[in-house]
């Protein structure tokens, strides 16, 4: 399975303060970072059934699912998406600032640190899921 090739319509299911957090933090150049979660979230896409059938969705909100998976399963997928390991990180970063902020909003802030201490999230886009390749 391969990323999708016209991810430029893909849409990312993160708020923009996660994706300036993961970009400031994971030294990524603004201008890439929009590119990189679109390369990342056309290839989650694919593997949404199988998120769903495998792992927690710990939250679903806002046309988007949260799951908990194992940690360092970012790092296992930069070859398949295509990323170096620096871009991989701002991804990953990206997805745990969405479920910390999400947190926060549900007061459910302790339980999802606790969560990332252990464990890597992964926000899949779900308004768009029939549309995305």
């Amino acid at each position: 399975m391969t990323p999708a090739s016209d991810s430029e319509s893909i849409t990312i299911p993160l708020d923009q303060s996660a994706i300036v957090y993961a970009s400031a933090t994971g030294s990524i150049q603004p201008a890439r970072i929009g590119p990189l979660l679109r390369q990342a979230q056309a290839y989650l896409c694919q593997l949404y059934d199988e998120y769903q059938r495998q792992y927690e969705c710990t939250i679903e909100t806002d046309g988007r699912a949260i799951f908990l998976v194992p940690a360092g399963h970012w790092t296992t997928l930069a070859d398949e998406i295509g990323c170096s390991s620096r871009a991989i990180d701002a991804i990953a970063r990206a997805h745990a600032e969405q479920l910390r902020r999400l947190g926060r909003q549900t007061d459910r802030r302790d339980e999802f640190e606790t969560a990332l201490e252990i464990r890597d999230a992964i926000v899949i886009g779900t308004d768009t899921l029939d549309n995305n390749p």
